[in-house]
């Protein structure tokens, strides 16, 4: 039995501009496969600390990776010392 938890920065705006994101680590509560006409979609329901809760593919609900955010931390590593996007906790 898998006791894994993933992760996924939330991806949620903070401000009506669409300038700040709220990036705080959200859970996956469900993940499910989607059909579609390219083939089957990695889907999940994620929820974050702030009550923030997003459900769709994968590929949708992740961050995308800035050059700038990348320059600011050694390596372009996250906060947490792990990958950008999916992570997992054991």
């Amino acid at each position: 039995m898998d006791t894994s938890v993933t992760f996924l920065d939330c991806p949620a705006y903070l401000d009506q501009h669409g300038a700040l994101r709220c990036g705080l680590p959200a859970e996956v509560e469900y993940r499910y496969t989607v059909e579609s006409s390219d083939g089957p979609m990695e889907s999940a329901k994620i929820r974050c600390p702030r009550g923030h809760w997003f459900n769709g593919p994968i590929e949708s609900l992740m961050l995308p990776r800035t050059q700038e955010a990348a320059d600011t931390r050694p390596g372009g590593a996250h906060p947490s010392g792990e990958a950008r996007g999916a992570q997992r906790a054991q």
